[in-house]
């Protein structure tokens, strides 16, 4: 979701709490909400695989 606020454009995802992101543009926004999005999955992915035995399978799963 994106709303004008002055000169700046805000954006957060609903969908993954604690990502926020703003620009002068619309693309900006997108963009810094997009790499918000990335930092707070790549940190939940560090959290979630502490402890996974060694032998566990690892595969990455791409939704698009």
């Amino acid at each position: 979701m994106v709303e004008q606020d002055g000169e700046w454009y805000v954006g957060w995802s609903p969908e993954v709490p604690g990502a926020n992101g703003q620009g002068h543009t619309i693309e900006e926004c997108r963009s810094d909400l997009a790499a918000a999005i990335a930092l707070i999955l790549e940190d939940r992915r560090e959290d979630g695989l502490r402890g996974i035995p060694s032998n566990a399978l690892r595969e990455t799963l791409t939704v698009g």
